[in-house]
């Protein structure tokens, strides 16, 4: 029997939401993991609503949970539904919305608040050592919520032009937690806390890297569960 696995989303598309990429990477290397999934996001407003085409805010209001249905193409549930006990592990995959709508890292940084919902979630999980797979902006959600953990967002450093948001890993380490560099294609494991990251699109990488290293992220989880 395949692990259970509950994916979160936060929205749909790269500035509002989740990035697409990286969910469908996600859902498809779970798929290939014989894992059964289930998707949830949070019944809230967005924060903002952006228009992908010229890259600049929207006048209108949307919901994050009615948006994440594109993704789950129908089939999600709100949030507040999820129980830990039904499921071996949970994956959060990346984007704007995470730091928009799951907590406020956009705009407080370090200083953020997590949804209430969200950070049920992570404690339900955490408490249950069931690991927790997180890509691209995400980790801050474990950092800020697990002080002492190991994350990864990619560099501290903007190596080479590829990595041009390295100061996340600087505010993750002000929050007590230790940030691991890796490359785009790598994870790293928190076997103590069971928490899976890779950086994702924190890295400006062909997408199939940025694919693959999800892939190895998401295998970890399935070892783990």
């Amino acid at each position: 029997m395949g692990k259970r696995v509950a994916v979160v989303l936060a929205g749909c598309g790269v500035f509002d939401g989740s990035e697409i990429h990286e969910a469908s990477a996600a859902l498809v290397h779970l798929s290939r993991g014989g894992a059964e999934v289930k998707i949830f996001a949070p019944d809230i407003e967005q924060r903002d609503v952006v228009n992908h085409l010229k890259g600049s805010p929207a006048e209108e209001k949307r919901n994050v949970l009615v948006e994440s249905a594109r993704l789950a193409r129908g089939n999600i549930q709100d949030l507040a539904e999820l129980k830990a006990d039904d499921f071996d592990a949970v994956i959060f995959p990346g984007g704007f919305g995470v730091a928009k709508n799951l907590c406020s890292w956009a705009v407080d940084g370090k200083n953020c608040t997590v949804n209430e919902h969200v950070n049920s979630t992570l404690q339900a999980f955490h408490s249950a050592k069931k690991p927790i797979g997180l890509c691209c902006i995400s980790p801050v959600l474990a950092a800020k919520v697990f002080p002492g953990c190991e994350v990864t967002v990619g560099q501290d450093k903007n190596v080479d032009g590829r990595f041009p948001d390295a100061e996340t890993a600087s505010a993750i380490a002000e929050l007590g937690c230790k940030h691991i560099c890796k490359n785009v294609n790598e994870s790293h494991v928190d076997k103590g806390n069971k928490i899976v990251t890779t950086c994702a699109f924190m890295c400006k990488a062909p997408l199939h890297e940025i694919f693959d290293g999800i892939g190895t992220m998401v295998q970890e989880v399935l070892k783990l569960a």
